[in-house]
């Protein structure tokens, strides 16, 4: 096995021992957890204010209960929070928490040092 094939399965392996106390498990959970995670750290890189509607309305072959099923689970484990607007208190901002962004951030970085 080459040493970039073992780093890929480490980081894996690595990843997976994680799976319970980390977003790792939740959002590999299925590929609409993961295009959710996607679109929410989308909308952060760029400034953009992505609300829960639009996030479910976006979620590709997901439907709106499901989608507000997920949204609230990444709420609830911290992934992300809720922020009202100033205009319409109805409308909700969907943000990505402190803790995640640096544990995606971390993920990202791994990926890129990783290499075939």
């Amino acid at each position: 096995m080459t040493k970039t094939t073992k780093d890929l399965l480490e980081f894996w392996e690595d990843q997976m021992k994680l799976s319970h106390t980390s977003s790792n498990y939740f959002f590999r959970k299925s590929p609409s957890h993961y295009h959710m995670m996607l679109l929410v750290m989308h909308a952060y890189k760029y400034k953009e204010n992505l609300t829960v509607e639009e996030l479910k309305t976006k979620l590709f072959k997901t439907s709106r209960p499901k989608s507000a099923l997920m949204i609230n689970e990444a709420c609830e484990k911290g992934f992300f929070y809720l922020e009202k607007t100033t205009g319409d208190q109805r409308k909700k901002h969907i943000k990505p928490s402190e803790a995640f962004i640096e544990e995606f951030n971390q993920y990202l970085e791994t990926l890129k040092n990783l290499s075939f």
